[in-house]
């Protein structure tokens, strides 16, 4: 079986990297109280962590590696997609050699954090009018539109009709999770 490659931003790995793993985080802090005893307080949700290792080795090696540094380099959030885990919007917060790299042979660790936009969505819902013009105006620019079908991934759905998957999670609000889409749903495609 041969998975699909991993993807940042425009950036696609010409082969998936040997590790991969995700950390989920919680924040609690202790307080201490008198007579040795101490009191957890529950602070939430930290962002998912997604750490792995990789290889590039041939002819451009080297040259691979640096492309991926320039993604590094461009900063901000980009949706990171992983043939087998969770697609998330994240931001590239570390890439390291781990080694002295050669033309045909680089070893690489990378580091990914999740951006959490829950807050955005919130606020947006609370500043809404939620009117008959605003529904209006959103039926005006569905033009096309896909019914899922079972086998069917937003991913899938993005390369048929040729989307960037960012734009296609853009033009699709209520697709919270891009991993769980059902047969029946509706998917409008910008």
């Amino acid at each position: 079986m041969r998975l699909t490659p991993m993807r940042y931003k425009d950036y696609i790995w010409p082969y998936n990297p040997a590790t991969y793993s995700i950390t989920y985080e919680r924040q609690v802090a202790v307080h201490k109280v008198p007579f040795g005893r101490y009191c957890m307080q529950d602070l939430g949700l930290g962002c998912r962590i997604m750490r792995g290792q990789g290889e590039f080795s041939g002819k451009d090696a080297y040259g691979e590696f640096k492309r991926l540094a320039s993604i590094f380099y461009s900063g901000g959030p980009g949706l990171l997609i992983h043939p087998l885990w969770q697609i998330s919007n994240a931001y590239f917060t570390r890439l390291k050699l781990e080694q002295e790299p050669r033309p045909d042979y680089v070893r690489y660790s990378f580091e990914f954090r999740e951006r959490y936009d829950g807050y955005n969505e919130e606020l947006s819902a609370l500043g809404s009018s939620g009117g008959a013009s605003t529904a209006a105006a959103k039926s005006a620019r569905q033009e096309n539109a896909c019914i899922v079908v079972s086998g069917d991934t937003l991913w899938g759905i993005a390369r048929r009709w040729d989307v960037p998957l960012e734009s296609l999670l853009k033009a699709n609000p209520g697709i919270k999770n891009p991993n769980l889409i059902n047969p029946g749903d509706k998917v409008v495609i910008p």
